[in-house]
């Protein structure tokens, strides 16, 4: 038998891989564009062959394709949607900036397949042809960019979100706990007023929160599909029912509310709701980095350091030092965190690439927006499974640094001045007496009112 078998397009004959469900097209862009190591997204295959069973269902709606013809696609696509035929789909991401290919090895599986279960030759087009049935009524430059919302849409909502919202309930759960210990704020890196641990976590859960409502709303415009725009959004070759059957047959498979864009050409000529997306992303990657920078510095120690938190000895820290326990959850989001600003950064710039009717940068911007929500998703589970959920206070070294700082002078200030307040903290720090000593020393207060002044349980809300 063969190794190869021979197929053809409009520009003549190419040896595809016998067993390959992939066409010529696929294969001409597997040899011309072997670049790197980034394949195009997983998450684009299953998205695109929902769009593929859709389009065909309208298509057969409207009469314009064969009941048997639609049956049959829908068959492929199902299959493609659980899982199989995962190794049919070789490209990667740096092919044409429509991503013309990538809907070419779609189509030429499908139809491919639709030949083994019909008992027709691989390559023959029968009997369905890629461009002229699974890829009917349609045109890269409107279903690629649909794929991309639907991907990041799917994501999203099956895994972004409930990755998010598991982070919120551990912090907040925390920050339910330790309501009653009182610790020493820092501003500047330096000491300041008390608050409570549980207040401090509690900032933690509430930026989780507003990033989860800038999710949810940043997501409303990625559920505009440009599907039924065609080449240059004015849906030729498509007929008039087209874009709207379409559209609901994806929310209908999906269980997602899809509607089709309001204007076709802004969609396809740009790409700013995924580039708002992303950005949005990078919101959240900021908020994860200060949790992440801010746990690791307050668990810094243990002896010489902070160490007011208890991180979970998951692993040895060092090759060379016995008993050093790092903090590598913390480490590993704030690296994820890095990465997704930088990836809103390449989004953003390719979200520029929108000339006259087309952005010519779609793979770009998949691979970058979808790789931002996949990393994000998995480093938010292991930072709560891995950290959060195991992390405790030190309740004696919280207590000490609250009886050591100098900031516990600021009430006194209501009853002396800010500048006798400053004389005390300065007297004590320089002479290293504690608070009461020196204000006592100095003669600016008495001890009952000191007493009833500088108390830090009371510091940690309205005062005076």
């Amino acid at each position: 038998m063969s190794e190869y078998r021979i197929e053809r397009d409009s520009l003549g004959r190419v040896n595809v891989p016998a067993d390959a469900l992939w066409g010529a097209q696929t294969e001409r862009a597997r040899r011309l564009f072997a670049i790197g190591l980034d394949p195009m997204p997983r998450e684009m295959i299953a998205p695109y062959a929902v769009l593929k069973k859709a389009c065909a269902l309208a298509n057969r709606d409207a009469g314009k394709l064969s009941g048997e013809a639609a049956d049959l696609i829908a068959r492929a696509c199902d299959e493609i949607i659980d899982g199989l035929h995962a190794d049919m789909f070789p490209l990667g991401v740096w092919i044409s900036g429509s991503g013309t290919q990538f809907n070419m090895n779609v189509n030429e599986v499908i139809a491919n397949r639709c030949s083994q279960l019909t008992g027709e030759p691989l390559g023959s087009g029968k009997p369905v042809h890629p461009n002229d049935h699974a890829n009917q009524s349609q045109s890269t430059n409107d279903n690629f960019p649909s794929a991309m919302h639907m991907a990041v849409v799917i994501e999203v909502t099956k895994r972004l979100v409930g990755s998010a919202t598991r982070l919120r309930d551990a912090l907040s759960a925390k920050a339910g706990a330790w309501t009653d210990i009182v610790k020493i704020g820092r501003t500047h890196m330096q000491d300041a007023t008390p608050l409570t641990l549980g207040q401090e976590f509690s900032g933690y859960a509430a930026l989780m929160d507003d990033n989860l409502s800038r999710i949810r709303a940043a997501l409303a415009d990625v559920y505009a599909l440009p599907l039924g725009g065609t080449a240059v959004g004015t849906g030729i070759n498509a007929h008039a029912s087209f874009a709207g059957d379409a559209i609901q047959y994806i929310a209908e498979l999906t269980g997602l509310p899809f509607v089709p864009a309001a204007n076709r050409f802004a969609a396809q000529g740009s790409h700013d709701a995924l580039v708002q997306f992303s950005a949005t992303l990078k919101t959240l990657a900021n908020s994860l980095n200060k949790i992440a920078c801010d746990i690791r510095l307050l668990g810094c120690g243990p002896r010489a350091g902070i160490g007011e938190l208890v991180l979970p000895a998951n692993e040895p820290g060092s090759s060379i030092m016995p008993g050093k326990v790092n903090p590598t959850q913390c480490e590993a989001l704030s690296m994820v965190a890095l990465q997704v600003m930088g990836n809103d950064l390449a989004a953003t710039l390719g979200g520029t690439a929108g000339t006259l009717e087309m952005n010519a940068c779609k793979p770009l911007i998949a691979r970058n927006v979808l790789h931002s929500v996949r990393i994000l998703s998995d480093a938010m589970d292991g930072f709560r499974t891995h950290l959060v959920e195991g992390l405790a206070p030190d309740r004696e070294r919280i207590a000490a640094h609250v009886a050591e700082s100098l900031m516990l002078v600021t009430p006194l200030a209501t009853a002396i001045g800010y500048e006798n307040a400053a004389r005390i903290a300065r007297h004590a720090h320089e002479n290293g007496l504690g608070l009461k000593r020196a204000a006592l020393e100095l003669g600016l207060v008495d001890e009952a009112e000191f007493d009833r002044l500088v108390r830090p349980e009371t510091m940690t809300g309205p005062h005076g």
